[in-house]
């Protein structure tokens, strides 16, 4: 069992083990989605239902295993759990929102495929949570991939305005500031 504060659950979570810009988990929303602010904020929070969701019900179903001991069946009942979370949230958004589904586009179902949000429950289920932990861990690494996804869509909206050499527009800034983003979270490790 984890003994550790939920605040220094929290702080690692977000900012120290960023699960974008330290573990590299997510990166293709977070490349994808980022072009402007309004949609990489909306994701976000998509994101952070998600990853709550799953984290609890990654507690539940480790609970369930561990009990009848079939931990081998861990990783199936996960990403069973995370495709039926993200499909909810896309009719949920579709009914909603129609503008938002459309500006999501591919990258709302590609939350099922989302590494960050099967490595929430792999890490939280091996670093022994209890189940508070895992809410505020799941919400500290939700709130964390959305703030790497406002920052990058902020930056990049911003270049956007800028005169860049025509060799460094696109895709290139765009992995260039994900790579200063990470150096700069990397200043947080002292923090956990």
């Amino acid at each position: 069992m984890n003994e550790e504060a939920l605040w220094t659950t929290f702080v690692n979570a977000c900012l120290v083990n960023n699960f974008v810009l330290a573990y590299f988990l997510g990166i293709c929303p977070f490349l994808g989605v980022s072009g402007k602010m309004e949609t990489a904020s909306r994701m976000g929070g998509a994101v952070i239902f998600v990853m709550l969701v799953s984290s609890v019900a990654a507690f539940g179903i480790n609970l369930l295993l561990v009990a009848i001991d079939a931990q081998y069946l861990q990783l199936i009942s996960f990403i069973a759990v995370i495709a039926s979370t993200v499909q909810l949230v896309e009719m949920f958004i579709k009914k909603v929102s129609p503008a938002l589904f459309r500006a999501l586009g591919i990258f709302l179902p590609l939350i099922t495929t989302n590494c960050a949000i099967l490595g929430l429950a792999l890490f939280q289920t091996n670093k022994g949570y209890n189940f508070v932990h895992c809410i505020v861990y799941a919400l500290g690494a939700g709130l964390g991939f959305m703030l790497a996804l406002v920052l990058l869509a902020g930056l990049r909206e911003r270049l956007e305005l800028a005169d860049l050499p025509q060799m460094v527009q696109g895709t290139a800034v765009t992995l260039v500031l994900a790579g200063l983003l990470s150096v700069c979270f990397m200043g947080f490790g002292g923090l956990g």
